[in-house]
């Protein structure tokens, strides 16, 4: 991934079939909640390529920092019939699966400015040699629609400022709340100040629910995301 990371960065990782069998694909990493993944699983045609669009959230970048953020692409031959892709991962068998892994790096513009795409057809091939069966077609290129790319791009950026809001508010109820038991404990609990707080605090609860939405819309972008 190349910097400045102020901004969503989106890289590009092709997955190629060089077998003459349909291939399922699917990719995981290690941070789901700090990449958008599209496709992050699918259907490969015998000699085709496919695209996967990486997208980095923005970030506070420090060079003496290592990343450990990886990932990894879990390949099987599709079976025929396909109704349930997630059937499909479930009754694999260990023998069936074979998995590439790849590492981030994080590099700045001046350090390298051609660090764009991944090519996981280098480090490793998407299936093993010993499984193939015939010869190997010439691949040909499926790219994402850049429409859809955009909005993609759009709808994290908006999902990250809705947790960024929800989380100040949460903040802002935490110290409201802190500071209402600091003046109850003040005053007297029969006297009408302090029931006056207590209706504060009763009537605070809705707010509360926001705190709750939050933690929907975390699960809800872990789901998105990965």
């Amino acid at each position: 991934f190349s910097g400045p990371f102020t901004d969503v960065v989106t890289t590009n990782l092709k997955l190629r079939n060089p077998s003459d069998r349909k291939v399922c694909f699917k990719v995981k990493t290690t941070a789901p909640r700090r990449y958008c993944v599209r496709p992050n699983s699918g259907i490969i045609d015998p000699g085709s390529s496919v695209i996967v669009s990486v997208m980095l959230q923005p970030f506070d970048y420090d060079p003496n920092e290592k990343s450990k953020h990886k990932f990894m692409v879990q390949t099987t031959y599709a079976p025929p019939n396909i109704s349930d892709m997630e059937a499909v991962w479930k009754e694999a068998k260990p023998d069936e699966l074979m998995d590439s892994k790849l590492r981030c790096v994080f590099e700045m513009p001046n350090e390298n400015d051609k660090l764009n795409d991944i090519d996981a057809s280098k480090p490793a091939p998407v299936l093993n040699t010993s499984k193939q069966d015939g010869p190997m077609p010439k691949a040909h290129s499926v790219s994402l629609n850049d429409t859809e790319t955009r909005k993609l791009v759009e709808e994290c950026k908006r999902l990250q400022a809705e947790i960024m809001k929800l989380t100040d508010e949460n903040r802002h109820l935490r110290d409201e709340g802190v500071r209402l038991r600091k003046v109850a404990h003040s005053d007297k609990s029969g006297s009408p100040t302090a029931l006056a707080l207590r209706d504060n605090g009763s009537n605070s609860l809705p707010s509360l629910l926001v705190v709750i939405a939050a933690i929907f819309i975390g699960f809800f972008l872990g789901k998105f995301i990965l």
